[in-house]
């Protein structure tokens, strides 16, 4: 899940990294008051899930209560990337001397955590990996260890801090692998970290995603940082009803059972879709290793409730759950859904009991419902039919 800044800020504070004052408003009157409220000058900050916020007029710095109005006004109902500002940040404005940027994040492919950190923040990160890599510098972190003061001075050495300022990033450094470790993130990134006029070192940005994994074990808490009204209509039916679902941009609805099924089904189905107008899948939707005919009912109204679906492949292989209880699962589904099954399915069945799973389908003789003898097969007939 990932935060809004002023969550993110709430978090920093909460572990005693270093922040300023924000106030979040819904209204440009809340804005002028909050204005009011932190005095002096102020930064008008639209709340939005992406990046690129100043450039699309996001970001507003206001020197009095009616100049943040304006600015609220302005902001509010902006479109920033598709995503539309609802909230905005009134936050303390600071005097910057100096812009750095600093993450710690799960590096899955190395299966460890990576710090990285440049004396060069403000612009994207992307952007300056690949223009100056060498003013990034890439630290890997033990997660048994984490990140002490010893490292954090490590990682601030390695990313040409001045010496004068070792000492302070470092602690800086430390607080904000707390609060990675502390939250169960798998980001915490602060883009730009500054270095005041005043001297001070400042988290003036920050950007926090936290493990869904961990939420409702340790973090039960992080549930009230959901946007629930931001989130995708069919993902959160979907969670709703205990499915492992994610939308994807394309026509073919997929259901399998067991995730490393599911991918390759993704991939499957976009080759064959390379032959039939480009078509590509649609979800990813795993329903594990039962397949009742309520979970199965529950998966395709999901599906079947994107607009974009143009067929559905389901692709299930019978381990310990037998293909008979996945055939006798979709006729009834089927039957659940009624007039609201409106879309072709392709099903393709293997291992335990395939043979009878395969006569119960072709017994049912639903309309809707085409049977293929293999992977390969039913993705290219599901994308035939998508494309037809």
């Amino acid at each position: 899940m990932d935060l809004y800044e002023y969550q993110a800020r709430d978090l920093f504070e909460k572990y005693e990294v270093p922040v300023l004052a924000g106030i979040v408003a819904d209204t440009p009157e809340e804005a002028k008051a909050a204005a009011e409220k932190i005095g002096g000058v102020v930064v008008v900050k639209a709340q939005v899930k992406t990046g690129g916020r100043g450039k699309a007029g996001g970001v507003k710095v206001a020197k009095t209560p009616e100049e943040a109005y304006e600015a609220a006004k302005a902001i509010l109902g902006l479109d920033i990337k598709g995503h539309v500002v609802k909230r905005v940040m009134i936050a303390q404005g600071a005097r910057i001397a100096k812009e750095f940027y600093f993450s710690v994040l799960l590096d899955r492919a190395n299966r460890s955590y990576l710090s990285l950190c440049s004396v060069e923040g403000g612009m994207e990160i992307e952007v300056l990996a690949v223009e100056k890599p060498e003013a990034l510098a890439r630290i890997e972190v033990n997660p048994l260890r984490g990140i002490d003061k010893e490292k954090a001075v490590e990682i601030a050495t390695a990313a040409n801090f001045p010496a004068e300022l070792i000492e302070k990033v470092s602690d800086v450094f430390v607080k904000l692998y707390n609060v990675y470790k502390g939250e169960d993130a798998t980001l915490v990134e602060v883009n730009p970290l500054v270095l005041t006029e005043e001297g001070d070192v400042i988290a003036l940005d920050g950007k926090v995603t936290l493990d869904d994994n961990a939420s409702e074990v340790r973090h039960p808490e992080h549930e009230l940082l959901e946007d629930k009204d931001a989130a995708d209509p069919l993902e959160a039916k979907a969670k709703a009803a205990g499915l492992n679902y994610v939308k994807l941009d394309g026509e073919v609805g997929i259901i399998g059972n067991g995730a490393g099924l599911v991918m390759s089904t993704l991939d499957v189905v976009a080759y064959a879709g390379e032959n039939h107008g480009g078509v590509k899948p649609a979800n990813f939707l795993d329903i594990g290793g039962g397949a009742s005919a309520t979970i199965m009912a529950a998966g395709l109204d999901v599906i079947l409730g994107d607009e974009q679906v143009k067929s559905v492949f389901v692709n299930v292989f019978g381990g310990i759950t037998s293909c008979v209880a996945v055939a006798e699962g979709i006729v009834k589904a089927l039957e659940m859904l009624g007039d609201t099954a409106s879309k072709p399915l392709v099903v393709r069945l293997d291992g335990n009991q395939v043979e009878e799973g395969r006569a119960i389908l072709a017994a049912a003789n639903h309309p809707l419902v085409t049977l293929a003898a293999g992977m390969d097969e039913g993705a290219d007939k599901a994308a035939a039919l998508a494309n037809a």
